[in-house]
């Protein structure tokens, strides 16, 4: 499942480890009591140190798995967003940035609801969970 915190006004938050804190916790109470993965590029805010102490005490159902630097074609997500971008966004004509932003939600929706379709996104990277 890939995931982006938003706020409830549709605009996509700024990513800080405080942010990314507040998302985690959501996903727990909301699978909990299910493990979860998390395939974690170089952002800053995933190496920070609030970030790496609050990890640090979530791992009875968090594990992390970090990416190389400079390794696009290791992240599944450099997946889901091309797949946006053929299928929702392929010759879009919006007015307004929020016809895109709903077009792009549209697509993730479209994405998550599709589990075999996440699989072979993690499969065509060489990932193995």
């Amino acid at each position: 499942m890939a995931v982006t915190p938003t706020s409830s006004s549709n605009c996509v938050l700024a990513y800080n480890d405080q942010t990314l804190i507040d998302f985690l916790a959501e996903v727990h109470e909301h699978e909990e009591p299910r493990s979860v993965i998390l395939i974690w590029d170089g952002l800053p805010s995933h190496r920070s140190r609030r970030m790496m102490d609050w990890v640090a005490n979530q791992r009875d159902w968090l594990r992390t798995e970090p990416l190389p630097g400079y390794a696009p074609d290791l992240n599944p997500i450099e997946l889901v967003w091309g797949n946006v971008k053929d299928q929702e966004l392929a010759n879009l004509c919006a007015d307004t940035i929020g016809e895109v932003s709903e077009a792009a939600e549209d697509g993730l929706d479209r994405i998550s609801s599709d589990a075999p379709l996440c699989f072979a996104f993690l499969r065509h990277t060489g990932l193995r969970l």
